[in-house]
């Protein structure tokens, strides 16, 4: 077991542990208020380029100006505060943080949030709102990275936060049932009690809630293990605009009867109905979990490495994580986090889970044997208790937060063939030269999922108009996705046709008109201007 206990004695430094806080935080430090923008002024100077694929001259250009929703009268308030006393918010300063997105980048101007309790309210309250043809604007943790769980006028805030009860829990099939607002961390440590774990595992779990992150089917750290939420996702209860309570709260992993119907809102960010309840198939929680943190000196080395992984640890794989050597750079200057390794190009976070503790040693052992000795990792360590495998994942997970602290950050959710994901770095890099303050990348490379961040130390339209539609074009030109997981909501929509063509996003539109005829939720989200 020598290269094994090699791995396993490797200290982690004994400043990482320290500055690595053993309590998982989601709390950002406030960005300056100065990049915040409205999100209606936002899409109002945003353009869209012209070469958009399989759209009209009428398809491009700036958003569309609010749209001819009716406003809230005080008839209107006194029938919310009659349903939901004490739970209909006016206040402007308790409205403050739902109108900001979690990013300070985009903010709106609602002056009403409510707060239901129960499926039952949400109908009502969206039955009255598509009678007086109110827009709404449904709301979960607020944690979304495009702008689409905010308002972008004056939209009713509807918050599911109060919606926070496990219902049943299954602990022979592992099923769970829930109201939308549950916590994910919170779903997690619930059933972690109960020997299960959640298959969806998220930075912003702290926060984000299980109906916001099927309304977006989020993908997150085990995607690779336990697939997406279109898989794990086995029923959902929805409000429709009008009202209608569609209840498809299955828990049967086999029914072959007619259309998937929850398929449709799984991803929809909430423009198709209000999801108030989750039925999800849950996993055994693992017996033995180790995480190996390794650097490798060049990105092919990185993908030989993942070749290997997933031929020689196979089934007890969890997560194959990467992050580049800028990434850690900004971890250790504005977090001040330690590398535990050796100073690497780029780094990876392997986890793998099992049932059995000796077994998965000694594949693991095989494994970090073969790519040390081959020289395709230069160095790294491995955590084994819960505390370090912690502090190790703190550093995948953390990114994020330390480029809130490098200005104004633009971010993009890009899905690849696994051997392109870092050359749009690269080429970015090379295309914005010096107009850009940093170019990171870093994501799930078991899904193809690359995360580009660049940073400048304030808004800067030049900036934007040379990285896009560049970011998207090049996307195309490879076959990916413009959102591989974080959806379209304000801030892409527009630029769905580079993924989508104009027949399937036009489909789109119809079934949009179909569930929500008068485009009372979320309006001006997820589909582009011509559908309006």
């Amino acid at each position: 077991m020598g290269i094994f206990q090699r791995f396993a004695r490797l200290p982690l430094k004994s400043t990482y542990i320290w500055s690595l806080c053993p309590q998982y935080s989601t709390d950002l430090t406030t960005v300056d208020s100065a990049l915040i923008v409205r999100s209606s002024q936002l899409i109002q100077h945003r353009c869209v380029h012209s070469r958009v694929m399989g759209a009209s001259p009428g398809n491009t250009g700036a958003a569309p100006p609010r749209l001819p929703f009716s406003r809230v009268t005080q008839e209107d308030l006194a029938f919310f505060r009659a349903l939901l006393p004490g739970r209909t918010i006016t206040d402007p300063d308790l409205l403050k943080s739902s109108n900001v997105d979690w990013l300070k980048t985009v903010e709106g101007n609602s002056e009403v949030l409510l707060r239901p309790k129960t499926t039952e309210e949400v109908s009502q309250i969206l039955r009255h709102c598509n009678e007086r043809n109110l827009a709404v604007c449904p709301q979960g943790g607020n944690t979304g990275l495009v702008g689409g769980s905010v308002p972008v006028f004056d939209e009713i805030i509807l918050s599911t936060s109060l919606m926070s009860q496990v219902i049943t829990f299954d602990n022979i099939s592992g099923i769970l049932t829930c109201q939308a607002g549950c916590v994910l961390e919170n779903l997690s440590n619930y059933l972690e009690e109960r020997g299960f774990i959640m298959p969806l595992d998220l930075g912003a779990k702290g926060s984000c809630h299980i109906g916001g992150n099927v309304s977006t089917n989020a993908g997150g750290l085990r995607l690779l293990r336990y697939g997406s939420l279109r898989g794990t996702v086995l029923g959902l209860e929805v409000v429709l605009a009008d009202g209608r309570i569609l209840n498809c709260l299955a828990t049967l992993r086999k029914d072959n009867t007619g259309y998937d119907l929850k398929q449709l809102f799984i991803g929809s960010e909430g423009t198709l109905g209000v999801i108030t309840a989750v039925s999800i198939l849950c996993p055994h929680k693992p017996k033995a979990v180790n995480v190996a943190f390794l650097g490798c000196s060049s990105f092919q080395q990185l993908l030989e490495t993942f070749q290997r992984c997933r031929g020689m640890l196979g089934e007890i794989l969890s997560a194959f994580e990467f992050l580049d050597a800028s990434c850690m750079s900004l971890l250790e200057k504005h977090l001040k986090l330690t590398n535990p390794i050796t100073e690497s190009p780029f780094y990876i976070v392997i986890e793998t889970a099992g049932s059995n503790a000796t077994h998965d040693e000694e594949k693991l052992h095989k494994f970090l044997e073969e790519v040390m000795t081959s020289s395709l990792v230069t160095d790294g360590t491995v955590a084994t208790e819960a505390t370090k495998i912690k502090a190790l994942w703190s550093l995948r997970e953390r990114v994020t937060e330390a480029l809130t602290h490098e200005g104004y950050t633009y971010k993009y959710d890009i899905s690849l063939p696994v051997e392109k994901i870092y050359d749009l770095v690269q080429d970015m890099r090379g295309h914005l030269g010096d107009m850009a303050k940093n170019v990171v990348g870093y994501g799930h490379v078991g899904d193809g999922n690359l995360h580009l961040n660049i940073t400048s130390p304030s808004k800067d339209p030049a900036l934007l108009a040379a990285i896009e539609p560049y970011v998207y074009e090049w996307t195309s030109e490879w076959k990916g996705s413009i959102s591989a997981e974080h959806g379209l909501g304000l801030k892409k929509r527009n630029y769905i046709y580079y993924s989508k063509p104009s027949e399937a996003v036009a489909l789109m539109g119809s079934i949009k008109a179909m569930l929500d005829p008068k485009g009372i939720l979320n309006p001006y989200k997820t589909l582009p201007d011509n559908i309006h």
